[in-house]
Formats: structure tokens, C-alpha cells, sequence
């Protein structure tokens, strides 16, 4: 299994830019430990959302917001 996190612009269409990071995470702990790291680098350079894939699979999204 592979996780990765796809990242969005806040409407949710598809960010294709090759200076976001490309990791690959052998679990979900491991995908979600990283993000709450570098969330705000991620928010900073254009990101509104991502979502968490399992493989091909969407599990679930999110904002990359301080606001609740």
C-alpha cells in the first residue's frame, strides 16, 4: 500500500506543481504525522486542500486553514 496526499487549490481543482513534495508514506500514521509538520509550508506555497489517497483510493480531504 502506498499513501501519498494530493494536493488542491481551495475550490478542489488539482495542483500539478513539480516544487510540492512528491512523498510516499508506507502507512496512514506515517502520511498524517508528516502533514501536521508541513502543512503551513504547503498552505504557503498555494495549497487550499489535500487529500489523503490510499493507492487510487480517496479516504478523505481536508482545508489547509487555521479557521475551524
Amino acid at each position: 500500500m502506498a499513501w501519498i496526499w494530493r494536493y488542491e487549490k481551495d475550490d478542489g481543482e488539482l495542483l500539478q506543481d513539480e516544487e510540492l513534495p512528491t512523498e510516499v508514506f508506507t502507512s496512514r500514521g506515517d502520511a498524517e504525522s508528516w502533514l501536521g509538520e508541513e502543512w503551513r509550508g504547503l498552505a504557503e506555497a498555494g495549497v487550499g486542500r489535500v487529500s489523503l489517497l490510499e493507492d487510487e483510493r480517496v479516504h478523505y480531504s481536508m482545508p489547509l486553514s487555521e479557521e475551524v
